[in-house]
Parts: structure tokens; C-alpha cells; sequence
């Protein structure tokens, strides 16, 4: 027995090889011919395997079958063919011309010939521009890819409007494949497809029947039971009467919190106040004064009356002090001094004077917990002494520094300097 034969009786089954592989959608014809079918079949199942092309094992050459075929010219995509730039560009396409005309326009060419706006172009490019239709990871192309029609665009049971009026069918009308289907069933490849007057009520105003418009016969049994489903409709009415209410709030919308709500109430509360409540005997009660103000001698020194807006209401002043008899002062206006900025962060320009009742000549003597028991045994003597110790440390303070060393210093270099400029001078002149 040759190597041939004994390859031949020691090859795998397209049966067997299915019953092998966790994937048997992925076996091919001749995958059992493969020298390791398993590991063949394991590396196509892989994940992001890309497959090898399937022109592998044709005998003539790739795309040999093109060669007779009329290459369609490229059509611009939709957003920039509404622009016109086609028009425009076929307005300057001229073959008549001379070729020292050509010449010429080669050497000074004409500018601004584009009669185009730049919004138009710009909106083509950055506001209508679409995406254009790209192929997956590991999708290869092949020949006769192009012809193909993409069935994945297509939807079971919606028709366009070039088929209804390639089918004669009428507005509103059943399809001319109706009356089989009730016949002998719904499509097996689409088990959940609701079809009218099949499996599912047909519409309102539209009447059974094989009249011209009509939508054949219910497919019920001899009982009057739907065969392949709610045909007549009752389910569904039944499951809006026992459907709950939707709730139609946006998911993730949030709520008012506990706190905004207490506000609100406080709010209201507040207004209530503002208006006057009602007493358990009838009559309303207005509120005037806040809570921790001294309630008024008469009721007569309260005016309701409303004022003109060029009016200032007259608000009382406090009584008078006791032990002086003179009014207190509401407040107190503070000193503005002027003063430099400097090399200060947040300087300002001027500056208020807070200690006004502080008299010039006056010093602030500080003592220590400690000082108090001198104090006691020294008397006056003691503050003598600190007020003396204060005041030579405010003089030695506010007093310059000597700046004389360094100014003869700098007066000395300055004359050294010119002395020198005044040599070097007198040895050019030589």
C-alpha cells in the first residue's frame, strides 16, 4: 500500500471532525486533508484570528477575472458634491487651448478663479463630512466583493417604496404573499416576525377577506383558536388594561433632597409669619417686630401707613445715658492718613488711624505677670523706672542709623575713580 493510499484510510471524516472541535460551524471541506485538523480548526476558532485568503487555492491568478471590466469613475461623496466644486472645476477644464497658452498660464496663472464661498467649504468639511464605510478587524477583501448587495442594510418585513409599487400592492393593502402564509405557516428563518393578518391583528379599518384589498382568511382551527398566534387581537388589549403605569422620569434625574424641601417649608412658614396668622377667635394678627425687640409703649406710635419712595422714615434713637444726659454716637468716623506702598505684598495707598483717644507723648508701658509683686512693693518709683526704659527704647527705635562711615567711604572710592580716569587721560595725550 502506497504512502497515498494509507493517508487516504487514516484521514478523518467531515462527520468526525465536527464531533471533534468545540467549534463545528468553523470545519471545511478540505480541513480533514491538513496534516493537524484539531490544531487547524482551534487556530480559525481563535479569537481576532485573521483567516487566510480565500483565493489560496484557485489556479489562476488574483484578480484575473477584472481585466475585462470597465472601471466606474470616482463619484465625490455626497457632502462635498453639494457644494459644486464640481461645476466649478469643469467650467476651467478646456483641452482647445494652445500650448503657448497653456505655457503662459503656467508661468502667471490666474488666482482667484474658485467661486466658492469659504463658509460653504467649511461647513462641507467640518459639519456635513460623514464617515466613510470601513471593514472590521481581519476582513479581507476578494474578488467580486464590491458587486456584492448588503443584506445586513436590509430589515424582514419593511418594504420600500420602489417594491410595493414594483408589486401593485395599495396603500395600506396586505402583501401578495399573505394568502400562502396563511396557508401553510410563517417564515421558519424569522420565528418572531409580527405579520399582519398572520400571527398579528390586522389594521384599523381594513376588512378580511380575497376581495382586492382584503387580507384573506384568519388561520384558525376548527375550535376558532389562532394557530400562530394573537390574530384577532384580545392579548393585547388585555395587557394594556393590566400594564402598569410608566414611569416616564429620566434615569439618573435627581430628586429633591430633605433639605431643600425643610427649606421650603421654612420658606412658606416665613411668608405665613410675614402676613399674619389667624387666632383661634377669628381675628388676624400682623406681625411687626422681631423676636428680642422691646414691644412699643402705645399702639399709636406705629405707622402702617405707606410712605412716598423721596421719604426717609424716621427711626427713634435710644434714650440718652443716665449718668451724662448726652445722646451716644451711632459710630465714629476714623482718621485717613497717606501712606507708601513700598516693597509691602498688599500695600495700599492710605491708611486709617484706630486709637484717636491716644494723645502725642503718650507711651504704652507693658508688665509681666511676674513684675506685678515689684509693682506692689516699688509703688511709683517702679513705674518711674519702666516708663524711663520705655521711652529710651522708642528713641533708639525711631532714631536713624549712622550711614556716615559708609557715605565717606563710597565719597572716597567715587574721587580715587576720577583721579585715575584723569591719568589715563593725560598718558594718551602722550
Amino acid at each position: 500500500m502506497s504512502n497515498k493510499q494509507k493517508k487516504k484510510v487514516n484521514r478523518l471524516t467531515i462527520a468526525e471532525l465536527k464531533n471533534l472541535v468545540a467549534h463545528p460551524d468553523m470545519v471545511e471541506m478540505w480541513d480533514v486533508t491538513a496534516a493537524d485538523p484539531r490544531l487547524l480548526l482551534f487556530l480559525k476558532a481563535y479569537r481576532n484570528t485573521v483567516p487566510v485568503p480565500r483565493h489560496w487555492n484557485q489556479k489562476r491568478k488574483y484578480l484575473q477575472a477584472k481585466r475585462g471590466q470597465e472601471k466606474p469613475s470616482y463619484d465625490l461623496p455626497d457632502y462635498i458634491a453639494q457644494t459644486g466644486i464640481a461645476d466649478v472645476r469643469q467650467t476651467f477644464v478646456d483641452d482647445e487651448k494652445s500650448s503657448k497658452q497653456k505655457q503662459r498660464e503656467r508661468v502667471r496663472p490666474k488666482m482667484g478663479k474658485m467661486d466658492l464661498e469659504y463658509q460653504v467649504l467649511f461647513d462641507a468639511f467640518f459639519k456635513h463630512q460623514t464617515k466613510p464605510r470601513l471593514s472590521n478587524f481581519g476582513d479581507q477583501y476578494y474578488e467580486g466583493r464590491e458587486l456584492e448587495i448588503h443584506m445586513k442594510e436590509k430589515k424582514p418585513g419593511h418594504l420600500s417604496d420602489e417594491l410595493k409599487v414594483a408589486l401593485g400592492m395599495v396603500e395600506g393593502g396586505p402583501t401578495p404573499w399573505l394568502i400562502n402564509m396563511q396557508r401553510y405557516g410563517p417564515p421558519p428563518s424569522y420565528p418572531n416576525l409580527r405579520i399582519g393578518g398572520l400571527n398579528a391583528p390586522i389594521p384599523k379599518g381594513a376588512q378580511w377577506g380575497y376581495q382586492p384589498g382584503g387580507w384573506g382568511k384568519p388561520p384558525i382551527d376548527e375550535q376558532g383558536n389562532p394557530l400562530y398566534g394573537d390574530v384577532f387581537g384580545i392579548n393585547e388589549e388585555k395587557e394594556d388594561e393590566d400594564e402598569p403605569p410608566i414611569d416616564r422620569t429620566r434615569w439618573g434625574e435627581l430628586g429633591e433632597s430633605e433639605s431643600e424641601e425643610e427649606d421650603e417649608e421654612e420658606d412658606e412658614g416665613e411668608e405665613e409669619d410675614e402676613q399674619g396668622g389667624v387666632d383661634e377667635s377669628g381675628m388676624s394678627s400682623v406681625t411687626t417686630y422681631d423676636s428680642g425687640m422691646e414691644t412699643p409703649d402705645a399702639p399709636s406710635t406705629i405707622n402702617l401707613r405707606k410712605m412716598s419712595g423721596m421719604e426717609t422714615p424716621e427711626t427713634p434713637l435710644p434714650p440718652p445715658s443716665a449718668n451724662t444726659g448726652e445722646q451716644p454716637q451711632l459710630f465714629t468716623v476714623l482718621e485717613e492718613k497717606k501712606t507708601k506702598v513700598g516693597a509691602s505684598l498688599m500695600g495700599g495707598s492710605h491708611v486709617y488711624v484706630m486709637n484717636k483717644d491716644k494723645k502725642a507723648g503718650d507711651v504704652d508701658v507693658a508688665l509681666q505677670p511676674g513684675e506685678l509683686e515689684e509693682l506692689q512693693e516699688g509703688g511709683e518709683e517702679f513705674l518711674q523706672q519702666k516708663l524711663e526704659e520705655k521711652m529710651a527704647e522708642e528713641a533708639r527705635a525711631n532714631a536713624g542709623e549712622d550711614y556716615s562711615d559708609i557715605m565717606a567711604e563710597e565719597s572716597l572710592k567715587r574721587k580715587r575713580k576720577e583721579d585715575k580716569k584723569k591719568e589715563m587721560k593725560k598718558l594718551k595725550k602722550f
